[in-house]
C-alpha cells in the first residue's frame, strides 16, 4: 500500500470516527420512552448518579424558597451555590457522553442559573427578583422531566 493510499485511509478513518462521536455526541444513547418521552439509557449505578444530582438541585430550590420565606440571604446562596456548577463538577465524561445534548443543555442550564442566583444573592438583590431567577430555574427543569426520563439497561 502506497503512502498515498494509507494516509487517505487514516483521514476516511478519523473521519467517520468523528462523525460517529459527533452523532453520539448529540443524540447519546437514547431510545423511545414508555410515555412519550425519550428515554435515556444508563447503567443502574449512572442513573442512580444523575437521580441523586436531581434530589440535590430539589434540595436547593428548597433551601432557596425557605431562605425567601425567612428573609435570609446566606441560606438562598448557600442553598443556590449548592446547585452550582460546582455540584456537577465530578460528573463522569462517560455518563455525559452517554446524555443527549439536549439534556446536557438543559443541566448545565440548570446549574448555571443556580450560580447566578447565589451571585444575585450575594449583591443583594431583591428577594422578588430572586424568586424570578428560581422561577426560571425550576422551568428548565419541568422541561427537562417533560421531555426525558432515566432508563436502566
Amino acid at each position: 500500500m502506497t503512502s498515498g493510499r494509507l494516509a487517505a485511509l487514516a483521514i476516511a478513518l478519523w473521519l467517520v470516527t468523528a462523525g460517529v462521536f459527533a452523532w453520539f455526541f448529540v443524540h447519546g444513547s437514547t431510545r423511545p420512552g414508555s410515555d412519550n418521552r425519550t428515554a435515556v439509557v444508563l447503567a443502574p449505578g449512572e442513573r442512580d448518579f444523575v437521580l441523586a444530582e436531581m434530589r440535590g438541585l430539589l434540595a436547593g430550590v428548597h433551601g432557596v424558597l425557605d431562605g425567601i420565606d425567612r428573609n435570609d440571604r446566606a441560606q438562598i446562596a448557600r442553598a443556590a451555590w449548592a446547585g452550582g456548577m460546582a455540584a456537577a463538577a465530578d460528573v463522569n465524561p462517560a455518563l455525559m457522553a452517554k446524555l443527549p445534548l439536549a439534556f446536557k443543555q438543559l443541566g448545565v442550564g440548570v446549574h448555571r442559573d443556580m450560580d447566578a442566583l447565589a451571585q444575585a444573592t450575594d449583591e443583594g438583590k431583591p428577594l422578588p427578583q430572586l424568586q424570578n431567577r428560581l422561577t426560571a430555574v425550576l422551568a428548565k427543569c419541568v422541561a427537562c422531566h417533560s421531555a426525558w426520563q432515566l432508563s436502566s439497561r
